[in-house]
């Protein structure tokens, strides 16, 4: 069986994840781009494993996007349903500014 290195219970039961969403600090901005596209960043994340993040809000708001420097971009303006979204996943609703 294997063991959690951070809150030492087995991988199965582990919380770790699960107590890094509630401790989020999460800004959502927007940014305009080359050729006058809007990108939404979503930034502020710790301990969290942004590419399985990332694919679940591209799923959720059916757009492209990538990871890049701790961050999250994503293609459109989402800032509104974004914090939805971020919500379903799982974050608190206070974290999300």
């Amino acid at each position: 069986m294997d063991i959690c290195p951070k809150c030492g219970l087995p991988l199965q039961a582990c919380v770790c994840e699960e107590i890094a969403r509630t401790e989020q600090r999460i800004q959502i901005t927007t940014e305009k781009k080359r050729f006058g596209k809007i990108m939404t960043i979503i930034q502020g994340f710790q301990g969290i494993d942004l590419k399985t993040l990332a694919k679940g809000l591209k799923q959720e708001l059916a757009c492209g996007g990538t990871v890049k420097e701790n961050t999250i971009e994503l293609q459109g303006n989402h800032s509104r349903t974004a914090k939805q979204a971020l919500v379903k996943l799982g974050f608190s609703e206070n974290a999300i500014e």
